[in-house]
């Protein structure tokens, strides 16, 4: 069985070696950058430009560098184990939806345009859809999140809240039929069709080589990293009972925690996923 092919991009490789104190080491981080056909050059700028837009803060230079996440990082990362968190949660039953449609209508001036499109890009990363203009749906209660947000933004005054279980667009008023039509569901499960292609053929590695090489191991972690990332961030997250039947996400991610169950057994220190890997192994 071949292995299909991982794009790995840097910013990624970045996040990924982040550690439990929220530093990277630069030593780490250019000889793992090597081990994936990345040249010193593309992980320098990428350094400068996570540096330029204040994500982290670099100490010394090159292998000998240390980079520290900024407060927005942190803060970043942390909505991400958040996320991930209830994923599995949700796959595993214990997130069942009790039927509220969660609503958020602003009206920001256009004295606060950029205000307002940073908060329509938040609306849509935390899993809302917009509804029509000005007005945003999500399954979850992500209220405590979207106003975070906003009120980080300054236009928090600019925003109402409302839940409401009589939901109709057009015509339509069964939930998964409105989930079908106001999420890409289509696109999303693609998504996780591809990560679980790229997870199989390194689970089954990782059960017949258990004593695979650790550059080898670190390698397929950031790889399915690289996946993983790219098929939970355009997911809302929908409750099972608003997803067609059977859903690839949980499959995938099923596939995803065996691999990081067996990457955890090995003694050496991978660090990937090491602010929310306990979560993923857990769930498994």
């Amino acid at each position: 069985m071949s292995a299909e092919q991982v794009q790995v991009p840097t910013r990624m490789l970045v996040e990924a070696l982040v550690r439990p104190d929220m530093t990277v080491d630069g030593a780490e981080l250019y000889a793992t950058g090597n081990l994936l056909g990345m040249s010193d050059q593309q992980v320098r700028l990428c350094i400068k430009r996570l540096a330029a837009e204040g994500r982290f803060v670099q100490e010394g230079r090159g292998r000998k560098a240390i980079l520290r996440a900024s407060g927005t990082t942190e803060h970043d990362l942390g909505l991400d184990v958040e996320f991930v968190n209830h994923a599995f949660r949700q796959d595993a039953g214990l997130a069942p939806w009790d039927g509220a449609w969660h609503l958020v209508a602003f009206a920001v001036p256009e004295s606060a345009r950029t205000g307002r499109d940073a908060l329509r890009a938040e609306l849509t990363r935390l899993g809302g859809a917009a509804v029509q203009g000005g007005l945003y749906v999500s399954a979850n209660p992500w209220e405590p999140y979207v106003e975070d947000h906003a009120r980080r933004l300054g236009v928090a005054e600019h925003l109402t809240f409302l839940t409401s279980r009589d939901l109709r667009q057009g015509g339509h008023t069964e939930p998964a039929v409105l989930a079908a039509r106001l999420w890409p569901l289509a696109e999303i499960a693609g998504r996780y069709q591809r990560l679980a292609e790229v997870a199989r053929p390194r689970l089954q590695l990782l059960r017949d080589q258990a004593d695979l090489p650790e550059p080898r191991r670190l390698t397929i972690a950031i790889e399915l990293a690289a996946e993983f990332t790219r098929a939970m961030e355009p997911d809302p997250l929908l409750p099972r009972e608003l997803l067609p039947r059977p859903w690839p996400g949980t499959q995938a991610r099923a596939l995803v925690a065996e691999c990081l169950s067996l990457l955890a057994r090995g003694e050496e220190d991978i660090r990937l996923f090491r602010l929310y890997r306990d979560l993923v192994v857990a769930a498994h």
